[in-house]
């Protein structure tokens, strides 16, 4: 696999075939191809990669209580007291070794008496260090292993200290001054002088309940009752965590052991028991409660970050939850995708002046203020008209009905947005006039460049109120 780093691309992950052929992680792709033109390659997924380790890293607690990632590509477990229970070290890493090989992953593993010697030999070769040897262990190894800067290795490596055993019996201040206090901290960790200990990173929080019953339920009063139960801790474990939930599935399991199930979808983050069981209502109702349900499992697979938010009575407040809602119990009838609502945008164009958006999916936006000439309320596509006279015409048909205008505003002159190809407006520049007719409607019309024959083509685009 390759990644590209600055303007080029270099080896991130290679095979043990690769490696056999003179690659190495870290090489130039051009200079790759130059040793292997038969290189196959496709593109790192940093995302998958990570979801990977994480899986890995809690498969690896078989082997140990704590297990934390090393760097990006490495996991560090704290093992002491664990090896006897597979009957040593070398037993253990074995078998560690062979689970993995099992997968299909190939992978270094090392033991050693401190972290940073168990870095360093995973990152070359692997092993196991016997305890009171780690100078003899990784002495051998070079500097870089000491997970140094390349500046540091480089000045070190000018100096002839090229290995770690170089650096051992040198005293600790002229290197101090020299390269700074990292490289003596780094090898203090390596050689077990200095402290560093393996800390997990806390698990992430799961957003889930359940409830086992002493004696199975069917009416739909009961399934709510014990929802309401499981949504009021649900909603208490979201608030903590100043998290929202964007879909809430509810799993029952009967007493014959079949399985139902109920989700849910919101049209913006809540954690309101109240609001979230009235949306549940409709599907509970449709339950097979069968010879009855005799547990409950209630989670929260789509999660936001939610703020706190001011407690308030405010109408406006009182307003926003309502129309969200409204958009729950909508989008969970008809799909979160088929709510729509305009959001302005900016054009000219009468068909562009707007944006039409999945209201769960996004903010309202304020209409901005208009300084030009008025807009008609209902807008739709262009539809022709029929025998007009005059320019604006006096009379026209339009919908099958006669219409005689009264009084005419315009011409406003709109011309098309050149950056865009949109068939309809090739014909170029529009007259666009406000036409109140002797018979009621209030209407929107326009003329385009004139044809052949002289005369201008007259549609309807809009309708005022």
């Amino acid at each position: 696999m390759t990644l590209r780093s600055g303007n080029s691309d270099h080896l991130h992950c290679v095979t043990p075939a690769a490696i056999a052929q003179g690659l190495s992680r870290g090489m130039a792709l051009a200079d790759a191809r130059a040793l292997c033109p038969d290189l196959a390659t496709r593109p790192a997924d940093l995302a998958r990669e990570a979801a990977a380790l994480a899986a890995l890293c809690r498969w690896a607690g078989r082997y140990a209580p704590m297990v934390a990632r090393d760097g990006a590509d490495g996991l560090m477990a704290d093992i002491s007291g664990v090896p006897h229970l597979f009957g040593g070290e070398v037993a253990l890493r074995d078998d560690l070794q062979s689970r993995l090989e099992q997968s299909g992953l190939a992978a270094n593993s090392a033991v050693a008496g401190t972290r940073g010697a168990a870095h360093a030999l995973a990152r070359h070769g692997g092993g196991i260090v016997p305890d009171g040897r780690l100078i003899e262990g990784i002495g051998h190894l070079p500097i870089g292993a000491l997970r140094l800067d390349y500046d540091t290795v480089s000045g070190l490596g000018r100096m002839g200290l090229s290995r770690i055993g170089d650096l051992v019996p040198l005293p600790r201040a002229p290197l101090a001054r020299r390269f700074g206090q990292g490289l003596v901290m780094r090898l203090d960790q390596a050689l077990g002088q200095y402290a560093e200990p393996v800390t997990a990173a806390a698990d992430a929080p799961h957003f889930g309940v359940r409830i086992t019953l002493p004696e199975p339920i069917g009416l739909q009063s009961d399934v709510m009752a014990a929802l309401e139960r499981l949504l009021a801790r649900l909603c208490v474990k979201l608030s903590q965590h100043h998290m929202g939930a964007r879909r809430v599935r509810l799993e029952l399991r009967r007493v014959d052991q079949g399985a139902a199930q109920v989700e849910i979808g919101l049209a913006r983050p809540m954690n309101d028991p109240a609001r979230i069981a009235a949306l549940f209502v409709k599907g509970v109702e449709k339950i097979e409660a069968g010879f009855g349900i005799d547990a409950l499992r209630l989670t929260a697979p789509v999660l936001e970050s939610l703020a706190p938010e001011q407690i308030s009575t405010h109408h406006d407040v009182q307003r926003e939850d309502e129309l969200a809602d409204l958009l729950s119990s909508l989008g969970n009838r008809i799909g979160f995708d088929r709510v729509l609502r305009l959001l302005p945008a900016e054009s000219l164009i009468p068909e562009r002046s707007h944006l039409v958006a999945p209201a769960a999916y996004s903010a309202p936006e304020p209409v901005p203020p208009h300084t030009g000439p008025l807009r008609p309320i209902t807008l739709f596509p262009p539809e022709a008209v029929t025998g007009p006279s005059g320019n604006p015409p006096a009379r026209f048909r339009w919908r099958r009905m006669h219409f005689t205008t009264l009084r005419a505003t315009g011409p406003e002159r709109i011309t098309p947005e050149w950056w865009f190809d949109d068939p309809a407006w090739r014909n170029g520049l529009r007259d666009y006039w406000r036409i109140e007719t002797k018979q009621g409607p209030r209407l929107w019309l326009f003329s385009t460049p004139q044809t052949a024959h002289g005369s201008p083509n007259w549609y309807v685009q809009g309708e005022f109120a």
